[in-house]
């Protein structure tokens, strides 16, 4: 019986397969948003599917994903992933795959609502626990601090703050009308704003000593150590008009993004409920007074 290339191709890389598997370094794809965050999934076989079917290796059951909605190949040379014609798209680090793509440690891989993490190296399992370690500060949709880390950080700089009577301002602000752009154009279209105006918003504003969360939902926060409300308010004023004028484009459509902003400074005794509170009380009034504005 004559063996064909094809299936010689195909045993090879079983091989290596089964060779990395034992000495425990299969790559593997970690969920870091939607339903099963935390969740591994090793990509130990030649071919793994993802999509809401209950016959894909990897099940994602949601709308957003198409029945089979992209394939991942382990190759001689590492993975590879292509979508496979899905209704959404398949996205590696907000990219929309058009072809066959090799995988590199550390990318993200958005499939319809979910986001995977995909893991790479000589120590597989080290990278997950980090990964994992990680993924309870940081939002995975957005890749900046989730409210958990933001409480342990307010809580933090009160207490430093109050003890050497220095200065900290507090933004609150959320996306104006965010269930309308849901409504109207998508929830993929939600994320791709949240995640784009995080992005924008972290990369040109936050310093290193400050903290930039999304608090929930559409609603994100701001903490300012060591600095007065009338410095925080222009901070605020000037986020405000950069998001006014950044360009959300999605499939094509327009999506207009504004967003309203409390500032508030902390106060002698305040407790960590109080100051949020009181920021939260000035963006209510911005959202009551018409939306698109900064109240301090």
């Amino acid at each position: 019986m004559t063996t064909t290339r094809e299936e010689k191709t195909r045993v090879s890389q079983i091989s290596k397969i089964a060779d990395k598997r034992l000495a425990g370094g299969i790559p593997c794809f970690v969920q870091i948003y939607g339903k099963d965050i935390g969740r591994k999934y090793p990509l130990d076989k030649v071919q793994t599917t993802i999509g809401r079917g209950p016959d894909n290796g990897m099940v994602c059951d949601m709308d957003n994903v198409s029945r089979t909605h992209c394939k991942i190949y382990a190759g001689a040379g590492g993975s590879y992933i292509e979508d496979m014609g899905s209704t959404n798209g398949t996205f590696v680090n907000d990219e929309e795959l058009t072809a066959r793509r090799k995988l590199c440690n550390g990318d993200f891989i958005k499939v319809g609502g979910v986001i995977f993490k995909y893991i790479d190296g000589d120590n597989i399992e080290q990278l997950y626990y980090e990964e994992i370690y990680r993924m309870a500060i940081i939002d995975g949709l957005t890749q900046i601090y989730n409210k958990r880390y933001f409480m342990e950080f307010i809580d933090r700089e009160m207490a430093r703050c109050q003890r050497y009577n220095r200065s900290l301002t507090l933004i609150m602000f959320d996306l104006d009308h965010f269930k309308k752009i849901n409504d109207e154009f998508g929830h993929l279209a939600g994320d791709y704003v949240l995640k784009r105006l995080a992005n924008g918003i972290h990369a040109k504003n936050i310093r290193k000593e400050e903290c930039f969360s999304r608090y929930g939902g559409e609603e994100f926060a701001i903490v300012l150590p060591d600095t007065p409300k009338q410095n925080g308010a222009i901070l605020a004023e000037k986020i405000r008009v950069m998001v006014q004028e950044t360009k959300f484009e999605f499939e094509t459509n327009n999506i207009p993004v504004t967003i309203s902003m409390g500032v508030s400074e902390m106060q002698k005794g305040d407790t960590v409920d109080a100051f949020i509170q009181r920021a939260d009380g000035k963006l209510y009034e911005g959202k009551q007074g018409g939306r698109n504005r900064v109240m301090s």
